[in-house]
């Protein structure tokens, strides 16, 4: 008896080193920029389903940290001129697709009859900034975990098909770098994939679609508020649970620097390959929480509703860019 549970000690061990192994072996492919964002986003599913995520206690936390630290280093790369220019050229847009989400997506949960909560969070996440979104609603409304991982698994799935998606779909309408920012920045969930999209798609896409994303995921607050007042939580601690993007503001700081202290120049460059690194990193690890259970945990009607709002946003967005172009 004690010789069989050794063995399976033993056997548990090996496939728990195994595990380690290839997914150190996947960053080290990340650190040497040899595989692109969207592979090692593939790359991160095939090895969670296949042999399980040995760090899957601390995944989620590595992703906010390592996409803070990615977008931060992003700004040093940028232009805040240009920012400027593409944000309040963006500013409109955002303002009628993030009401014109929440407001479809209300419609859609009560005729899907989604659970309200859950509906509200895949809403929020579509139409602000994905897992970060949820985060910061869900204390708001008080969901449930069961609530909240629905919601996430749908964003994260819709999420990382659009890192495959767009940039084809882009290239096949000839988008122009500047719409095609716009457009995914717009109608992408969360910032990872946003950003790497973007990246994939050209440099003056990739400025365009942090700056008008980070200014998007701004939103966050008086949507909050406004959760607050519909869910009628009245609680006067609703202002301490709602999750600020403080990084944002050291974003603007490295923007800022890379735009007027010209003698930073020497270090940009380097500061935004690490970063690109990071980014690449996050994407895997994205995709490393993309497993069976959680797609069959997500179920049919939140996962048609994430689609039907997605596809809303998409074409949208697209239309009222080629429009005013």
């Amino acid at each position: 008896m004690k010789t069989k549970q050794h063995s399976a000690s033993q056997l548990f061990e090996i496939n728990h080193l195994l595990q380690q192994a290839l997914f150190a072996a996947v960053i080290l492919l990340c650190l040497f920029s040899i595989i692109s964002p969207p592979i090692a986003l593939l790359l991160g599913v095939v090895l969670v389903n296949v042999f399980g995520n040995p760090f899957a206690a601390f995944n989620r936390k590595a992703i906010t940290s390592l996409l803070q630290f990615s977008v931060i280093g992003l700004g040093f790369g940028m232009n805040a001129h240009s920012a400027v220019s593409a944000g309040r050229e963006g500013f409109i847009l955002t303002v009628f697709s993030i009401f014109s989400t929440l407001i479809f997506g209300l419609l859609l949960g009560k005729w899907l009859q989604t659970d309200k909560k859950t509906s509200h969070l895949i809403s929020c996440g579509t139409a602000i900034c994905g897992g970060s979104a949820i985060a910061a609603i869900a204390p708001v409304i008080k969901s449930d975990e069961n609530q909240t991982s629905i919601a996430l698994g749908v964003i994260f799935i819709l999420n990382s098909i659009g890192l495959f998606v767009f940039p084809f779909i882009g290239h096949q309408l000839d988008l122009s770098q500047k719409d095609f920012g716009l457009w995914c920045a717009i109608a992408i969930h969360d910032t990872s994939s946003v950003v790497g999209a973007a990246n994939k798609y050209g440099a003056e896409a990739l400025q365009v679609a942090t700056t008008v994303k980070l200014a998007r995921a701004l939103w966050i607050i008086p949507i909050s508020l406004l959760t607050a007042f519909l869910f009628n939580n009245k609680s006067r601690s609703v202002g301490a649970r709602i999750k600020i993007p403080y990084f944002i503001g050291l974003f603007i700081v490295a923007m800022l620097v890379n735009t007027y202290i010209p003698a930073i120049g020497a270090f940009t460059t380097p500061i935004v390959n690490i970063a690109k690194i990071g980014l690449t990193i996050t994407l895997f690890l994205i995709g490393a929480t993309l497993n069976f259970t959680t797609l069959k945990a997500v179920g049919v009607r939140p996962l048609l509703q994430g689609v039907l709002l997605w596809i809303f946003i998409a074409v949208l967005a697209l239309s009222s860019i080629i429009y005013m172009s």
